[in-house]
């Protein structure tokens, strides 16, 4: 699993290895945990299914895919309007990657599946585009170094062979059949 800019994890590529072995994920209150399983369920689940900050049992309005992309950190009072605003470590200019490398041992198969995400509009949620590919990608040779425009980005993952999706579902479907054409392979 390979992050950047996802909620708190900011500023430099974040790495999770597991290398096939199952993991136990402990930490202080506040060290990430949830946010690495959200980060997780964000790349394998529709949105419309995605329940984020579940797994610290958290109200369902504490987090949002917004509040992740931003990095939303703490909330400061605002004193003349009495209420409290939110702050982020990220302004409008920056943009998000989840990233999942899989690979099966018994088929010798690899599959990478990403999302990347980046603000359009002030008050609206972040746009979004998925990425698969039958190879092993990385955020720091694959997702960086290409300008300020997501369409430039797009291109440039297309020339290299992956393919790019809009929406979960076409994407969802090209994972199972990439994992299903392995079995008969």
């Amino acid at each position: 699993l390979e992050l950047l800019n996802w909620g708190t994890f900011g500023g430099r590529v974040w790495t999770l290895r597991l290398d096939g072995q199952n993991s136990l994920l402990t930490g202080d209150i506040g060290s990430g945990k949830s946010t690495l399983v959200d980060a997780v369920t964000t790349l394998l689940v529709p949105s419309h299914r995605v329940a984020y900050n579940k797994a610290a049992g958290a109200d369902s309005r504490e987090r949002s895919l917004r509040s992740y992309v931003l990095g939303y950190y703490k909330s400061e009072r605002q004193e003349t309007l009495g209420s409290a605003k939110p702050v982020a470590l990220r302004d409008f200019n920056s943009y998000s990657v989840i990233l999942g490398v899989f690979y099966n041992a018994g088929y010798d198969k690899t599959v990478t599946l990403a999302q990347v995400f980046w603000m359009k509009e002030t008050n609206a949620q972040p746009a979004r585009f998925f990425a698969a590919c039958e190879r092993d990608l990385s955020i720091a040779q694959d997702f960086s170094g290409f300008g300020s425009e997501m369409i430039d980005l797009r291109k440039r993952l297309r020339s290299s062979g992956v393919e790019l999706f809009d929406t979960f579902p076409p994407c969802g479907s090209w994972f199972r059949i990439a994992r299903n054409a392995s079995r008969a392979t």
